[in-house]
C-alpha cells in the first residue's frame, strides 16, 4: 500500500555529512513541509526555484541567510512535499535550524526514512533505495559507478523484464491446469520447454553479473597463509605498497593478525596476514595460529605461500597443499604462491590440475602484477567496466533461489510433465525474483491471469 502525501507526519533531518562545511542542507518531507519552511523564512517559494531567504527562529531572530527550495509532491524524491533549507555548514548552526524545524512541528527522521518514503510512494524500488546507500559508502570509483547505474535502474530493469517473462509463463501453465477441457497438450504443442530454458539461462547470466556487482561493492577477503618465514608479510607489504608488516629472518615474527584494505583496479581487497602455520609450544604463537585458522574459514580466497628456494621447488602443487590439509577449509579457493622465485625461477603463472600457482618474489616485487591480474580474474572482474550494476548479498541469494527453482521446474517438465509441480516451482521462482525489487504481490498474478485470458468464453 502506498504511503500517500498527507498520510504521514512531517520529518526533518540534516541532509549533508557531519563536520564543518561551506554549505549545509536541512531537508523536510511531509504535509507540513512548506508551512514550516514558510514560518522560518517568511517566503512563499515557487516550486523548483531557489529563493534567497533569511532563516529565523521562533522569536523572529535571524539565524542565517541562505536558500529555500521546494518540491511539491508527487514530483519529489519522496513523493511528498519536500522543502530544503540551504545554509552555512557549521554543525552548531545546522543543529539549531534542525531544532527550529522540530519546534514548528516536524519530527526527527529515522535513519533511511526519506528513502523509505520514496520506496513506499513508488518513486524508487528496493534496489534503487539500497543503491543510494551503496553510492554514499562506495570505497572505489568502480563501486561508485556501479552503484550509480543501479540507482538509475540498470539492475531493476533487467529484473523486471525477467519477472514479466516468468509471470507470463506461469499464467500460461496455470491456465492449462484450470481449463483441461481444451484438451491441449501444452507441453507437446507449445514452446514451454524452450521458454523455460531461455528464462533459466537469462537468470543465470544475471546472477553472474550480480556476483560481480556484489564483489565490487563488498570486496574480497584475502587471507595470506603458510609456514613461518615463507614470505607472507613481505607479500602483504608488496600488495599494500607500504611496510605494514614487520619482516625479519626470525620464524614466528608475525603472531597476530595484520589487516590492510587496498584496491586493485576498482576491486576492494581486505587482506589478512596471519601467523605461520606450524606446531608450536609457545602459548602466544598458538593463539596466533588459532586465529589464522579461524580467518581462513571466512575467507573469500587464500594465498598459500611456500618458500620455493629449497626442496619445495621439487614438489608438485598437490603435495605442497596436502601439507596443510588440516588447516585449509574445503570450500575456499586457494592460489599457491611459490615465493623467492628470484633465487631459482622467473615470475610465472600456471595451473596444475585444479590448483592455480604463481611464482614470484615478494622481496623484490617480481611477479606481483601477475598476482594482481590473477586476483581480478578469479574475482570475475578482469575488467571492472563490464559490471553494469552494484548488488548485495540478498540479491545474489534471491537469484540463486530463483535459478534453483527454475532448474527444478525443468527437471519436472522433462521427466514427468507434471504441470502442477512446474507451476509450483515457478511460483517460488517468482517470489524469489520479485523480492529483489519488492515489486511482486499475489494480486498482480490475478491481474495477469484475468487480463491475458478470456475466462468467460
Amino acid at each position: 500500500m502506498n504511503l500517500m502525501v498527507g498520510d504521514s507526519d512531517t520529518i526533518v533531518a540534516i541532509a549533508t555529512g557531519s563536520g564543518a562545511g561551506g554549505v549545509g542542507i536541512i531537508r523536510l518531507s511531509g504535509p507540513d513541509a512548506f508551512t514550516i519552511a514558510r514560518k522560518m523564512t517568511a517566503t512563499d517559494a515557487k516550486a523548483r526555484q531557489a529563493h534567497f531567504v533569511s532563516i529565523v527562529d521562533g522569536q523572529n531572530a535571524v539565524l542565517d541567510q541562505g536558500l529555500l527550495l521546494q518540491f511539491p509532491g508527487p514530483h519529489s524524491f519522496t513523493g511528498e512535499d519536500v522543502a530544503e533549507l540551504h545554509c552555512h555548514g557549521g554543525p552548531v548552526l545546522l543543529r539549531t535550524v534542525l531544532r527550529e524545524c522540530i519546534y514548528h512541528g516536524a519530527r526527527q527522521a529515522t535513519p533511511g526514512e526519506f528513502s523509505q518514503r520514496a520506496f513506499l510512494n513508488n518513486k524508487i524500488d528496493l534496489v534503487q533505495a539500497e543503491a543510494i546507500a551503496d553510492l554514499i559508502s562506495s570505497s572505489t570509483e568502480a563501486a561508485a559507478r556501479s552503484a550509480s547505474r543501479s540507482l538509475t535502474g540498470s539492475f531493476s530493469v533487467q529484473v523486471d523484464a525477467l519477472l514479466e517473462q516468468l509471470i507470463r509463463l506461469r499464467v500460461f501453465i496455470e491456465a492449462a491446469i484450470d481449463f483441461p477441457e481444451e484438451e491441449i497438450d501444452f507441453i507437446a504443442e507449445s514452446d514451454v520447454l524452450e521458454r523455460l530454458e531461455t528464462l533459466a539461462s537469462s537468470i543465470n547470466a544475471l546472477l553472474k553479473s550480480a556476483r560481480r556487482g556484489r564483489t565490487l561493492r563488498d570486496g574480497l577477503k584475502l587471507v595470506i597463509a603458510g609456514a613461518p618465514n615463507a614470505g607472507k608479510s613481505s607479500l602483504l607489504n608488496q600488495l599494500a605498497e607500504q611496510d605494514s608488516a614487520i619482516v625479519t629472518d626470525i620464524p614466528g615474527t608475525t603472531r597476530d593478525l595484520l589487516r590492510e584494505h587496498i584496491q586493485i583496479d576498482g576491486l576492494p581487497l581486505h587482506i589478512v596476514d596471519t601467523a605461520g602455520l606450524r606446531d608450536s609450544g609457545d602459548a602466544i604463537e598458538q593463539e596466533g595460529i588459532r586465529r589464522a585458522r579461524s580467518e581462513m574459514q571466512s575467507a573469500d580466497h587464500i594465498l598459500l605461500v611456500v618458500d620455493n628456494s629449497g626442496e619445495s621447488a621439487l614438489l608438485d602443487a598437490a603435495t605442497l597443499v596436502s601439507h596443510y590439509e588440516g588447516d585449509l577449509p574445503e570450500a575456499v579457493p586457494i592460489t599457491l604462491i611459490r615465493n623467492k622465485c628470484d633465487i631459482q625461477n622467473i615470475p610465472a603463472t600456471f595451473t596444475t590440475g585444479d590448483i592455480n600457482e604463481i611464482c614470484l618474489s615478494a622481496l623484490r616485487g617480481d611477479g606481483i602484477d601477475l598476482l594482481r591480474r590473477h586476483l581480478l580474474t578469479t574475482a570475475g572482474i578482469a575488467d571492472t567496466e563490464s559490471s553494469d550494476f552494484s548488488a548485495r548479498e540478498r540479491h545474489v541469494l534471491a537469484l540463486e533461489e530463483c535459478a534453483g527453482h527454475l532448474a527444478q521446474g525443468l527437471l519436472q517438465l522433462k521427466d514427468h510433465g507434471a504441470a502442477e509441480l512446474i507451476a509450483e516451482d515457478l511460483r517460488y521462482a517468482q517470489d524469489s525474483l520479485g523480492s529483489i525489487t519488492g515489486s511482486f504481490s499475489s494480486d498482480e498474478l490475478l491481474g495477469e491471469i484475468f487480463g491475458s485470458f478470456c475466462i468467460g468464453k
